[in-house]
């Protein structure tokens, strides 16, 4: 039988730690091995029990998250830090991953993603909410390429889909609703919900946040 991956929670606010820490207990494949509701206890649990995975709160009451990220990957890089955070600040977004995390995650993601976002990094990947990715965009290209493939190339690895449903993609990337997408092209609401549909079919996912994860990871926007 495969070990769990082993996941540490720092998160100050317990009902939202037992809320996560119930999700994991719950699913197969996971166990929560520690817990800290401040830094210095989330430096210091990191360095000894070293879980696989430190699904990280930005905001504790006794120090910065910065300081824990970096206090932490400071003595071991090796460690799988998510960010767990209701916080979209742009310098704060650039600085965690300028530290090392693997992936920066806000808190109202599904919890059915939150665990295929654990067992993405746990395999190696990253994870980039898409509400967060016009940011990076914008302000670091080092982080997300600005383009990794051309639009000839798009063509010919995913030419299944439509140029509608590429434009749709583009924004589905960057966080828009079905509504935003409607608005935004003149469609119907209908509409841009039936192109998200189809391009979730074509690109081989099972939500419109999988389609934008692959289209970020494959430069195909």
């Amino acid at each position: 039988m495969k070990d769990p991956i082993k996941i540490m929670l720092v998160e100050d606010h317990k009902l939202i730690r037992v809320g996560i820490k119930t999700l994991f207990d719950e699913a197969d494949g996971f166990e929560v091995v520690a817990e800290a509701d401040n830094g210095r206890d989330a430096i210091s649990k990191a360095l000894s029990i070293k879980p696989d995975i430190i699904l990280l709160d930005l905001g504790l009451p006794d120090m910065s998250g910065l300081k824990v990220i970096k206090n932490i990957l400071d003595e071991n890089q090796n460690n799988k830090i998510i960010i767990l955070s209701s916080r979209n600040n742009e310098e704060e977004i650039l600085k965690v991953f300028s530290l090392g995390v693997y992936a920066y995650v806000i808190k109202d993601i599904s919890t059915e993603m939150l665990l295929y976002i654990v067992k993405t990094v746990y395999n190696g990947g990253m994870w980039i909410d898409p509400k967060i990715v016009p940011v990076l965009r914008e302000r670091n290209d080092k982080i997300i390429p600005q383009k990794q493939t051309s639009r000839a190339m798009f063509k010919n690895t995913h030419s299944n889909l439509t140029q509608r449903e590429y434009e749709v993609l583009k924004l589905v990337v960057e966080g828009k609703s079905n509504n935003d997408i409607a608005q935004e092209l003149c469609i119907s609401e209908h509409t841009a919900k039936a192109h998200v549909c189809n391009i979730i079919q074509k690109l081989l996912v099972d939500d419109r946040t999988q389609a934008a994860v692959k289209a970020i990871k494959e430069g195909i926007v």
